[in-house]
């Protein structure tokens, strides 16, 4: 390799680390990454003369981003570990520690593919140990407070039961299959882009602006180190984590090594079991037990001493295509799913320790692009981080697929929107979208009907109780019927449904709004409508020009508002829903309050009446604006129970702060 191909090698990991770490938008896989890596320290190992400090070989990771939260310097390095690509090379690192320091034993681990955050803990008043302060990477010396969106976390605890002054932890933060499909689920039938991982959704989740933007998607953490606490913790590794364990901290799944071929066999036992694990794991993780000994065994100046990772390889079968299977999303989108066997055994392809028989084939242009089509012969592939996907045509098919020109559920023609790949179906009849649309109009963000979910909408549209969401206020009619036949559950069950719903009725219209399912109109986007018209009347009566007038409000979403209310079909709606006595106006006081105008406001902790979301309505509709960090450009701290870290910040930052109490009246109320 010449300087100059070195010199381009370095620019194009450097553009791939950007992407990775700060964007959370790779384009390459692991694999193809950790291989560009491995060509740089070669190069680097051949000619030591040419390696600078801006290297990707000298870098950590990502850099903390300013405007996403407050940057805060690590008490303790947050550094990578080497990666080993062999078993034989893991077995040369074991044989070496056991060599230089006879009777070291190892821990054996999942990494788990998320991304990494310190924990920290100080003692509480009243015993255990109080919220934690929690931190990104960042470039393993600096990071940035992510403690609001962390304490989102459904498995970090909120107090740790273990009667020490301090504790500083690491763990890794990431999303499970389930959490993962749920989203990618939501953005198809919201017409928009799904998450590539999830790796990139979890980075992105935990640096989330909106603390109940995190909440919503759901991350859950496993820890898999001390990097500073109380001396029986920093003797034995794999002690600590059971003592962690015991006080109820997720911990990562470990087991003690003592010899080389021990290792290698924890290796292969975790390879064999990541199928069946509800998250992904991208490797397996050797350190030295001991922790004081790890010193003894340094990597360089950007990985941990004394820990090694070794990556399972990623792993190519050739399929054979057997059907191309089509639905329909909430808004109509059509959606093609490729079923394959195995062309070597005729089964689902084993991959990465799983049995997979399904691919995602995105669009019409994606599938003529790979001649994808019945019989067709195709690479799968699929590495420990990345969902299953296609790799390449083997054997093309006799014919390439193409969509269906009617839908496949009520036989509507199929609209391809223009400068897109989508194709629709704009009957809003289809049975395919009415369970979602009213599953979507129920959910927590819209009207917020508990209890009210998919699984007990679908079986109401079967059995004719549901039509549209209109007929969901119908549904205390037919209370007798509904018991009867127990779609719902028995008598108070279904009382307690009933309740929610007629509770419903009074939310304020922002949430109907979003809840009609308006393509391009989210919550943010029905906050600014309803805050310009006022009354869901008016917005219908909107003209495309006084649309595009609004903040935020572009021509294509205006042409969607307008398209909505102009279809006679959901105009109906409309009419429907304000018969059944659905609120259709803003309050009185939502736009003339401005108590708290031109005010940033942060709440922190449990308030008493008020939950986060709750929260964050009543002060914008106050005037003011939420934000979920406290900066020098914070106005107001609103302090509830168990306030952590964004209190003592306001503090020192000499913040006014506030109880709900005190909100109250500052808002005349």
């Amino acid at each position: 390799m010449t300087a100059i191909e070195y010199n381009r090698l370095k620019e194009e990991i450097a553009r791939h680390m950007e992407l990775y770490y700060n964007q959370d938008a790779p384009e390459i896989s692991d694999a193809e990454y950790d291989a560009l890596m491995r060509t740089l320290k070669a190069a680097e190992k051949e000619h030591p003369e040419w390696i600078t400090p801006d290297s990707p070989s000298q870098r950590v990771g990502e850099s903390a981003k300013r405007e996403s939260g407050v940057k805060i310097t690590h008490t303790v390095p947050m550094l990578s570990i080497e990666d080993l690509f062999t078993k034989e090379d893991v077995t040369a690192w074991t044989e070496k520690v056991l060599r230089t320091r006879p009777g070291c034993t190892f821990s054996a681990e999942t990494h788990i593919d998320g991304l990494s955050m310190t924990v920290r803990a100080g003692s509480a008043p009243d015993g255990g140990m109080d919220p934690p302060l929690c931190e990104t990477r960042g470039d393993g010396f600096i990071g940035e407070d992510v403690t609001a969106n962390a304490l989102m976390i459904e498995n970090l605890p909120r107090k740790i039961d273990l009667p020490y002054d301090s504790l500083e932890l690491r763990g890794e933060v990431y999303m499970t299959h389930d959490a993962f499909d749920r989203y990618n689920a939501i953005q198809e039938e919201n017409g928009k882009k799904p998450a590539a991982n999830p790796r990139n959704l979890a980075a992105g989740t935990l640096k989330q602006l909106d603390p109940a933007v995190t909440r919503e998607r759901g991350l859950s953490i496993f820890i898999f180190n001390v990097q500073a606490g109380p001396a029986e913790l920093m003797k034995s590794h794999t002690a600590a984590l059971d003592i962690l364990e015991r006080a109820g901290v997720p911990v990562v799944k470990h087991r003690l090594c003592r010899t080389a071929d021990d290792v290698i066999a924890a290796i292969d036992e975790i390879g064999a079991m990541r199928g069946e694990l509800p998250y992904d794991i991208d490797g397996a993780v050797i350190k030295i037990d001991e922790i004081a000994r790890r010193s003894d065994f340094p990597s360089g100046s950007k990985y941990s001493s004394g820990h090694i990772a070794y990556k399972y390889p990623p792993e190519e079968r050739v399929v054979v295509t057997d059907d191309i299977v089509t639905a329909v999303g909430r808004n109509g989108k059509l959606t093609f799913t490729g079923v394959f066997h195995d062309r070597e055994t005729g089964l689902p392809a084993r991959l990465c320790g799983t049995s997979v028989s399904r691919a995602t084939l995105h669009n019409q242009d994606y599938i003529n692009e790979m001649s994808i089509g019945i019989g067709g012969a195709y690479l799968l592939y699929k590495s420990g981080e990345i969902i299953p996907k296609l790799n390449g045509c083997v054997t093309p098919p006799e014919t390439v697929f193409k969509a269906p020109e009617l839908c496949p559920k009520c036989g509507a023609p199929l609209v391809r929107e223009p400068d897109t790949a989508d194709i629709r179906c704009l009957n809003s009849a289809c049975p395919a979208q009415v369970t979602r649309n009213i599953s979507y109009f129920a959910s927590l963000s819209c009207m917020n009907i508990l209890g009210l979910g998919e699984t007990i909408v679908d079986a109401l549209v079967k059995e004719g109780f549901l039509a549209d969401c209109a007929d969901i206020y119908s549904l205390k009619e037919r209370r007798t019927e509904l018991i009867e036949k127990g779609i719902i559950g028995k008598e108070k069950n279904t009382d307690k449904i009933l309740e929610a719903i007629e509770k419903s009725k009074s939310a304020d219209p922002v949430r109907l709004l979003t809840g009609l399912g308006i393509r391009n109109v989210g919550t943010s986007a029905s906050k600014e409508l309803m805050k310009e018209f006022g009354t869901i009347e008016r917005l219908e009566s909107a003209a495309y020009e006084e649309l595009i007038a609004i903040a935020d409000i572009g021509p294509t979403t205006a042409e969607r508002i307008r398209d909505f209310f102009d279809n006679p079909v959901n105009r109906q709606l409309i009419a429907d829903l304000r018969a059944a006595g659905v609120n259709m106006s803003m309050p009185e006081d939502t736009a003339a309050g401005t108590e708290l105008q031109g005010m940033t406001v942060v709440v922190t902790g449990t308030l008493p009446t008020l939950g986060r979301r709750e929260a964050t309505e009543y002060i914008e509709r106050h005037g003011g604006k939420c934000s979920g960090s406290v900066s020098k450009k914070t106005d107001l701290l609103v302090a509830g129970e168990a306030a952590g870290s964004k209190l003592i910040k306001a503090q020192e930052l000499g913040i006014r702060i506030i109880d709900e109490e005190e909100l109250r009246r500052i808002c005349n109320e």
